[in-house]
């Protein structure tokens, strides 16, 4: 302990240290005799305690104790002097003195100073409390202020808002003033299917019955924008009052909620779409079977034969299944495309005639062309039909009639949101109708496969998640905007790329279709294979089958045929159709392959097809597409 003593005295001085290194006090002490000495005392150190002289030579003690007290304001000090009277302590104590002792009386001396200690150890520790306090409420207020949570405190029986924070104003749209002024606003600015729920929650933490509670609801805002509010409060007693309060947290969740249920849905559409896809497969395999023994039976038929019309039929309706199995797999991005560059104006174009059949004489079709606009990497065929599937959609939106509006334009555009920052040309085709309109919950659910707002037996309910298929598979963005009564636009945009030096037109020849080689048909799935078997044998190959990886790679050991081409699937059991090509063409590096596929897989195919000598043949297929693509493989080789 660290003390300073002023003392013009020696003999007393020495006394006094005698009393308090006797009472285990005195670890540093260090003795002036005057005010110079006092005051450098106090600027060069500081002291756990000051004992003064009433009247230190030449030096009164009201100075020493100013001194102190604007030097070390929160530093005890007991004056000790010899002289006796009550009006002289009490003149010390009003100045700032913790104490007054009598020299006469040192005995009382030490007592003094411990509880002088122990007193302005006290003081301190509150003013340190204090200053916690203050801090912790300017932190709090800093946070608050800037936060975009709301932060509220409210008294009950009655209720009145203690404090909230700014943040209720982005949530609520009114000044904070408004609550203060009216406990119960808040509760009014809640939408009123969650007013009872809201309420009954208050009215629980009034009652006692409810000690911490979670919930949420949605706020109107002053604007007319619905905000889907989360809160967590808790109710605390003031055992001093008699009272009790609530505090909690309000946030805005509904960007967090809109998120989430586009992660679910998102989900949801790829769990669809991976059994759509694997459906689609082995749907057309069966198709390819159906349409490629039907043509095959109508060539072994007479023309005036009674079945002839029946087959016909069989055959006309596995074409529209292979419709249906490809709006699948659009849906589900496995289609095999042929992308190139191409302008979106020009494909609208194209299906410009097309689309006034379709909508019929009631409903005014309007192009707006942009004819500067630049080019997209997509599949013609693909775009056509997202063409196609949202006109329809938007005849049927406009029933009485109305105007389908088709635009093309080159946009600035952010892929996932809306910001100024790295935006790049992007080619926008917009279909806008001036039907019906849509309501929120079709809206949330409108590229759903097998959705549908038509009667039964008027719709798939693919046409718009066929849409949803072909613009992600194309690395583009839909977007979708609609009201009851205020028609609907729909927004596609594709990234635009280079365009490439036009192809020049090659007059196709004829080409004979059959052929003399040896062809190797690798088939997991009976009735195709034999189905495939047959075709080629019909037109004079020579053919060699099986039915996986494995036995192809024992049946091409076993020949002693010289294998010009390979034909095989691309999803089989056990070994894949690419490990399988890459074995065979160690013994036949020249040999020619061609995958079948009811849909593709990126990592599988197509690094397969970056081989010059590999080609591809879309399932469903009819015997003269095989007889054609085969002989095309073969003659390129």
């Amino acid at each position: 302990m660290r003390l300073l003593h002023l003392e013009d005295n020696p003999r007393d001085a020495k006394w006094i240290h005698k009393t308090l290194e006797d009472a285990g006090l005195a670890n540093h002490i260090r003795h002036v005799s005057d005010r110079d000495e006092f005051d450098a005392a106090l600027s060069e150190d500081t002291y756990h305690l000051i004992l003064c002289d009433f009247d230190p030579r030449g030096y009164q003690c009201e100075s020493a104790l100013s001194l102190a007290r604007s030097k070390q304001p929160n530093v005890p000090v007991i004056v000790i002097t010899s002289a006796k009277g009550e009006e002289q302590a009490v003149k010390c104590l009003h100045m700032g003195a913790t104490d007054y002792l009598l020299k006469q009386r040192l005995e009382r001396l030490p007592n003094a100073v411990r509880r002088a200690i122990a007193e302005a150890e006290e003081q301190q520790h509150l003013r340190d409390a204090e200053r916690e306090l203050r801090e912790s409420e300017v932190r709090f207020r800093l946070m608050a202020q800037h936060s975009k949570e709301v932060f509220w405190f409210v008294a009950l029986n009655p209720e009145r808002v203690l404090y909230i924070s700014p943040a209720v104003e982005a949530i609520w749209g009114s000044p904070v003033a408004r609550f203060y002024e009216d406990p119960t606003f808040w509760q009014r600015a809640i939408a009123p299917e969650d007013q009872p729920r809201a309420r009954a929650v208050r009215e629980a933490c009034a009652r006692g019955e409810l000690s911490q509670f979670d919930i949420e609801y949605r706020v109107i805002h002053t604007d007319g924008s619905v905000r889907l509010v989360a809160e967590t409060g808790a109710v605390s007693i003031d055992e001093a009052r008699g009272g009790a309060h609530i505090s909690g947290v309000a946030r805005d969740v509904t960007e967090r909620t809109k998120l989430e249920q586009e992660l679910r849905q998102s989900h949801k559409m790829e769990g669809i779409g991976q059994l759509a896809g694997g459906i689609a497969h082995d749907f057309n395999n069966l198709l390819t079977i159906i349409q490629g023994n039907s043509d095959l039976a109508l060539d072994e038929l007479e023309p005036e034969s009674a079945v002839r019309s029946d087959i016909c039929e069989i055959k006309r309706a596995a074409t529209s299944a292979a419709s249906l199995t490809k709006q699948l797999l659009a849906f589900s991005r496995l289609q095999m495309l042929q992308p190139r560059p191409i302008e979106l104006r020009a494909v609208t174009r194209s299906v410009e005639k097309m689309l006034s059949r379709l909508i019929g004489d009631n409903i005014e079709l309007v192009l707006e062309l942009d004819e500067q606009s630049g080019y997209v990497f997509a599949d013609v065929g693909q775009i056509e039909q997202v063409i196609i599937n949202l006109t329809v959609n938007a005849r049927d939106a406009m029933p009485d009639g109305g105007r389908i509006t088709i635009a093309t334009s080159t946009v600035l555009h952010h892929p996932g949101g809306d910001t100024a920052e790295d935006m790049v040309p992007y080619e926008r085709l917009t279909v806008t109708d001036t039907g019906v309109g849509m309501d929120l919950a079709t809206r949330e659910r409108i590229f759903e496969p097998f959705f549908t707002t038509k009667a039964v037996g008027q719709g798939t309910g693919l046409g718009l998640s066929t849409v949803h298929g072909i613009v992600k598979q194309s690395r583009g963005e839909i977007r979708l905007s609609s009201a009851p009564g205020l028609g609907t636009t729909f927004a596609i945009y594709l990234p635009q790329c280079e365009p490439e030096a036009a192809l020049k037109t090659v007059p196709v020849q004829p080409r004979a279709i059959a052929g003399t080689e040896t062809v190797l048909v690798v088939e997991d799935q009976p009735s195709l294979r034999d189905l495939v078997v047959r075709i080629l044998r019909q037109r004079g190959y020579d053919v060699l089958h099986a039915s996986d990886g494995d036995e192809a790679l024992r049946v091409a050991a076993a020949t002693t045929l010289p294998i010009q081409l390979i034909i095989s699937d691309v999803v089989m059991p056990g070994m894949s159709a690419r490990a399988m090509v890459e074995r065979l063409r160690e013994s036949r590096p020249e040999v020619g392959v061609l995958l079948m596929s009811g849909y593709h897989n990126d990592d599988e195919i197509l690094q397969i097809l970056k081989n010059p000598n590999v080609d591809f043949l879309q399932k469903p297929f009819l015997p003269q597409d095989l007889a054609e693509k085969v002989r095309a493989v073969l003659e390129r080789a």
